[in-house]
């Protein structure tokens, strides 16, 4: 695979580049190294392209995890304690989620990795939220997340979102003062 596209959100671009330069360049070994051809063995029942081969974004996203594993990268779970003192009168759920967490697919030295094949709302979810989030828990200080761009998304089953819409939404959005840097890096095959 390849980088084809980089957007700096909140000065994520030049915040990466120059505190973790080394983690940089990994990151871009690791995108180059993922022979994307290997991984088009989804055959679409989609009405719209019914018979196709796309590339499978769960196959993808276990090539990315050998790959950053290789590199000793880690992922990195916090659990969710969950607060019950809003509840009012004297309701009480049946069951709160036991186990329940928030994950980082990746970490390194305080970077943050998170490479999301999937639905849109999972991508703005890992930037505007998740990495403040590990931010806030004093585990990452800035975010890496690595998109595909349309033209790989159209080779994968529908509603998966691309790097183009993402930055568009983030440049409109605006920075919030809790947002961190992070540099999001658009793949293609």
């Amino acid at each position: 695979m390849k980088v084809a596209a980089l957007y700096s959100f909140n000065q994520g671009s030049e915040i990466v580049g120059s505190r973790y330069p080394h983690l940089l360049n990994e990151v871009q070994e690791i995108v180059s190294v993922i022979d994307a051809g290997k991984y088009k063995s989804k055959r679409s029942k989609e009405k719209t392209m019914k018979g196709a081969m796309l590339y499978s974004p769960i196959r993808l996203n276990k090539a990315y995890k050998r790959e950053f594993k290789k590199r000793k990268w880690v992922s990195r779970r916090v659990v969710c304690k969950y607060d019950t003192t809003f509840y009012v009168d004297d309701y009480r759920p049946t069951e709160l989620r036991k186990g329940a967490f928030r994950e980082m697919d990746f970490l390194k030295e305080r970077l943050g990795v998170e490479v999301q094949f999937g639905k849109y709302a999972f991508m703005v979810y890992n930037v505007s939220a998740k990495m403040t989030i590990f931010h806030n828990l004093d585990i990452i200080d800035v975010g890496i997340e690595i998109v595909p761009v349309k033209a790989l998304a159209n080779e994968m089953s529908s509603g998966v979102s691309y790097f183009e819409q993402f930055v568009w939404d983030l440049k409109i959005r605006g920075v919030s003062n809790i947002d961190i840097p992070v540099l999001i890096m658009g793949v293609d095959k």
